[in-house]
């Protein structure tokens, strides 16, 4: 369990396949800020870029650790098969810490497309086009996860093939995750909000009765 609260911000640093076709997935080599692996175990849960990830192997003198991470999840996500690209870390919740963001499991539910990317006045405004089959999970000042990073979705707008989601970044968010490396046309992985996606199964179940 996650909060989208950014803890640090890594840099793939290798990416090696675990076999010889399609269907085999990647070791990704991940470097992170000096410290940051002090209290990290073998076996224990961190978010690369909002995807829920094992820690596989740890190099303190490095500060590197590794993570396996198999093929269906390279084709459902982006940004984790891209050597020397930042990407944001969280590690797991523990039961004492602060909820500062909203709940996230570190699944992802989608892939988006920034559709724009723009500073307006001391903030950024992003702007996310959303596919048609998490356009139903998305609400005015509801609470989406961008590549990990918990926001909240100031306009939403509707159409044929999805919708467009604006969200505004301030200052803080922009200079400690990789948000700020965003551009028109980037990938972005999307997990929707965890209340919504339970709202939506009960309506389902209520309309078959």
């Amino acid at each position: 369990m996650f909060t989208g609260i950014i803890t640090g911000v890594g840099r793939i640093a290798a990416l090696r396949d675990l076999g010889s076709t399609t269907q085999h997935g990647k070791c990704l080599t991940i470097s992170v800020p000096p410290g940051y692996l002090a209290d990290v175990g073998l076996g224990d849960s961190i978010a690369l870029n909002g995807a829920c990830m094992t820690v596989t192997h740890i190099d303190l003198a490095a500060n590197t650790f590794d993570i396996a991470i198999s093929a269906e999840s390279l084709a459902r996500t982006s940004g984790l098969a891209e050597v020397g690209r930042r990407i944001n870390l969280e590690k797991a919740l523990q039961a004492h810490d602060r909820l500062g963001g909203h709940i996230v499991s570190g699944h992802v539910d989608g892939v988006g497309t920034v559709s724009t990317f723009a500073q307006v006045g001391e903030s950024w405004t992003l702007g996310i086009l959303a596919p048609l089959e998490l356009a139903r999970f998305m609400a005015y000042k509801g609470s989406i996860t961008v590549n990990g990073v918990s926001l909240t979705v100031n306009t939403v707008t509707d159409g044929p093939d999805g919708c467009e989601i604006r969200i505004n970044l301030i200052p803080h968010t922009v200079e400690n995750t990789s948000l700020g490396d965003l551009a028109a046309g980037h990938a972005v992985n999307l997990e929707v909000d965890t209340v919504a996606r339970y709202v939506e199964r009960m309506l389902q179940q209520e309309s078959v009765k």
